[in-house]
């Protein structure tokens, strides 16, 4: 404040009116106290800023530990669907095996009747 009765003073030395120069001492301040941040307006914002970040944090937080939750239960159920499919396609390979070994059977004794057959008739 001491700068602006500085103002002031140099105002009227230079031979302007009071009136005029407090108009304009006024103006300024007014001016001043609506444009400029003082130190405490900068504390101010500095803790409404920290207190936006501090909340921020917990929600990235928060989303971290819920994804990380998601990630957990979709790697749990393509486990078990892995093993499911697996077991399944085992069950089938296993039931393809036996039906191939009975065909195969099957084709050797018709072949060995008929060998037999053809050399009985010869």
């Amino acid at each position: 404040m001491d700068y602006l009765y500085s103002l002031y003073d140099a105002l009227v030395s230079i031979d302007v009116p009071s009136d005029k120069a407090r108009a304009v001492v006024d103006a300024m301040e007014r001016d001043m106290g609506t444009t400029l941040a003082t130190k405490t307006d900068l504390l101010l914002l500095e803790q409404k800023l920290d207190a936006r970040c501090g909340a921020i944090e917990q929600r990235l937080e928060t989303f971290r530990d819920a994804l990380q939750k998601e990630i957990g239960a979709t790697r749990d159920t393509l486990q078990r669907d892995h093993e499911s499919f697996r077991g399944s396609m085992q069950k089938d390979m296993e039931l393809l095996r036996s039906a191939m070994t009975v065909r195969l059977g099957s084709m050797l004794v018709v072949g060995f009747t008929l060998l037999f057959a053809a050399l009985k008739l010869t």
